[in-house]
């Protein structure tokens, strides 16, 4: 005789459950497994590093230095590409929507946390698209004015501004740093100047020359040579320390003008979805580099401050500095384009 035996309901769901535990642990090991094995195979084949600016710039600049040393030390072809165009936003937009495979790279700047103050709607979530790398070094912005001007300090160009309402200073572009620090200085030394914005340093610099606008807040990279030529002085820099490079140029907090602390950097993203394997891998080895003497140097000489240091450390700054820009966008009521 057959009889029919049917298990108490409590102990199918129990053993359902276990089933599907032990089904969704094997699912993690092996997505586990396969994330390990494929940070242990990178890099395989070339890496693409993509710089949101022309070439030329200090971005471009230390994007191929970057990438010479991790051809030297990983032996695998790493090559510069050139994505330019919205301000960066073009360049971060391409890598956002790349593969997460740690084989598209992007060496982007402060803008990217700046624009979403700046900018009514962006095609990428710099927190939810991107993930951080490292931070490679830090940009010094330096209040200029040319040689030809009688101002010798940021006392004396808050005095004439006063004096004389209206006179042009010149930024590397609308809704840059260089734009903020200006509209800040208006504002906390209650002044009156016209923006005169330039499509970048080259066409800025080269109108400093020409003493066509009266003081700009220009990149070092761009304006160290000319300094030290004595074609432009430098009244203040940006940031919470004077530079190595211009030792006897006082910061603006020193000289009492609140704001300027926060500053520009330069620092290195990969897609949201790479493998944290992989971007770990890529953030020891760019730290790496950024730390050897070749690159202190090399980062030195387009008067940049190496940083370096963990995909962690980074995405702290970048939540930091997120808050402070946009605190700073409110007050200037700079917009972007």
């Amino acid at each position: 005789m057959t009889m029919n035996y049917h298990l108490p309901v409590s102990v199918v769901r129990a053993a359902t459950a276990a089933v599907l535990l032990a089904s969704i642990a094997v699912t993690a090991l092996c997505a586990s497994s396969h994330q390990a094995a494929a940070a242990d195979a990178y890099p395989s084949r070339r890496i693409t590093f993509v710089v949101p600016y022309p070439a030329g710039g200090a971005t471009d600049v230390l994007a191929r230095l970057l990438a010479n040393k991790l051809q030297e030390a990983w032996k695998q072809t790493v090559v510069v590409e050139n994505k330019s165009g919205g301000g960066g936003v073009v360049g971060n937009d391409y890598v956002a929507k790349a593969q997460p495979d740690g084989y598209t790279v992007l060496v982007g700047i402060t803008q990217i946390i700046q624009a979403p103050s700046l900018m009514g709607k962006l095609p990428y979530d710099v927190f939810k698209d991107l993930a951080p790398v490292t931070q490679a070094g830090l940009s010094t912005i330096v209040l200029v004015v040319p040689e030809q001007q009688p101002i010798k300090s940021v006392k004396e160009l808050v005095d004439y501004a006063k004096a004389n309402p209206g006179k042009p200073y010149g930024t590397f572009g609308n809704a840059t740093t260089s734009h903020l620090y200006g509209e800040l200085l208006k504002k906390v030394a209650d002044i009156d100047m016209t923006h005169v914005p330039y499509r970048g340093s080259a066409p800025l610099t080269n109108d400093l020359l020409a003493n066509t606008v009266t003081s700009a807040f220009q990149d070092l990279t761009t304006a160290s040579a000319q300094i030290k030529a004595g074609k432009l002085r430098a009244l203040a820099v940006g940031g919470e320390n004077r530079r190595k490079a211009l030792p006897d140029v006082p910061t603006m907090g020193e000289l009492g003008y609140p704001g300027f602390e926060i500053e520009g950097w330069l620092g290195v993203f990969v897609p949201a979805a790479t493998p944290k394997e992989i971007v770990k891998k890529l953030s020891d080895e760019l730290a790496r580099i950024i730390a050897s003497p070749e690159g202190v140097a090399g980062l030195e000489t387009l008067s940049l401050v190496p940083v370096g240091g963990s995909a962690e450390t980074f995405e702290k700054v970048l939540r930091r500095d997120y808050e402070k820009w946009a605190d700073v966008v409110k007050a200037t009521g700079v917009k972007g384009e």
